[in-house]
């Protein structure tokens, strides 16, 4: 019987759980929380990294936890390998600590 229904859950008390709690409860039963992780750094890279960086660059997908991010140009892609400690500590902050473990700039 799923968790929301089971006797005693929140949900059979008449109190509904809040949808963020329910969210990630389903990711965590489903075994996708890593993978969620993963991709709201992808969707949050222009919060991340902000505007100025964001119009020369594109967090493209992340594997093994490694994410690729393609850029505009040899000379930004240099400036923010220099910058991929700061990049990497905004991620921690702003997403997960786990969600990255590197960055590979191309």
């Amino acid at each position: 019987m799923p968790a929301m229904l089971r006797k005693g859950s929140r949900r059979a008390r008449g109190s509904p759980e809040p949808v963020g709690s329910a969210i990630s409860s389903l990711a965590s039963q489903l075994g996708i929380s890593k993978t969620l992780r993963q991709y709201s750094v992808i969707t949050s890279w222009k919060a991340v990294v902000g505007e100025q960086i964001a119009k020369v660059s594109k967090a493209e997908y992340v594997q093994n936890g490694i994410l690729y991010v393609s850029v505009a140009t040899a000379p930004w892609r240099a400036e923010l390998t220099m910058r991929k400690k700061e990049i990497l500590e905004k991620i921690s902050v702003t997403i997960n600590r786990g969600a990255v473990k590197d960055i590979r700039f191309r």
